[in-house]
């Protein structure tokens, strides 16, 4: 668990400069309004949560330049070979230009469809990983003197002690999955003794309202088929 803390901002009161007078009666002059503190701070506390809960693109960003490295390289390679008069290490520059002009004649059909759906999901990958925001496996909780990050399995071990609680089982008999929008309870119930789904959910709800985190997921319970034999 990761915490921000908020240091506390004392705030200026105009009310009270304006209702001051001079000894002659006349008002007195009023003080500048200085920028509110604790609407920069609570700006920056929002950034530090926010870099806490997103995933960074270094990992992606450094895949793309090390592709993008590997073929100049390798171009500036082959058209050095050719300036000397060497043998192509690979293929040659312009006969792979030629290669490329003459598709898809040469190539079966079916091999260049594979190749350009191979290229598209690539291309897919990294325009996603770009455009849309990456999550970490966090959730805020909710508190009025801090900011706090909760790892998601962190959340799992208390709403499994919860489940576990309302449906009697030993720890092995439940398994709790927590994601971004969606908690999912698993329960193996004990042979000859039957759960309550009902009360279950409600006991997992209850904690989850407890802890409060931020953005709320919402409870699935799934009751397996087949139970293991009590001690």
């Amino acid at each position: 668990m990761s915490h921000a803390q908020t240091p506390h901002a004392r705030r200026s009161h105009p009310d009270t400069a304006r209702g001051q007078t001079t000894d002659s009666g006349t008002p007195g002059m009023q003080t500048p309004e200085t920028p509110d503190v604790g609407d920069r701070i609570d700006v920056g506390l929002q950034r530090i949560l926010k870099r806490e809960t997103r995933s960074s693109r270094a990992g992606m960003a450094g895949l793309a330049a090390a592709l993008v490295i590997a073929a100049c390289v390798y171009a500036l390679l082959e058209s050095a070979l050719r300036a000397i008069g060497q043998p192509p290490w690979l293929i040659d520059p312009q006969t792979a230009a030629e290669r490329l002009i003459a598709l898809p004649g040469g190539i079966s059909p079916l091999l260049l469809g594979s190749l350009g759906g191979v290229v598209a999901m690539v291309g897919l990958i990294f325009f996603l990983n770009a455009v849309l925001p990456g999550r970490k496996s966090r959730h805020l909780l909710q508190d009025p003197r801090a900011g706090v990050v909760v790892d998601d399995e962190v959340i799992a071990s208390a709403l499994a002690r919860a489940a576990r609680t309302a449906a009697n089982v030993t720890q092995e008999q439940v398994m709790v999955v927590v994601s971004q929008r969606l908690v999912v309870v698993n329960v193996r119930p004990t042979s000859g003794v039957p759960l309550h789904e009902e009360r279950i959910l409600a006991a997992v709800e209850d904690e989850l309202r407890k802890m409060a985190p931020s953005p709320m997921p919402s409870v699935r319970v799934n009751v397996a088929t087949s139970g293991v034999i009590g001690a």
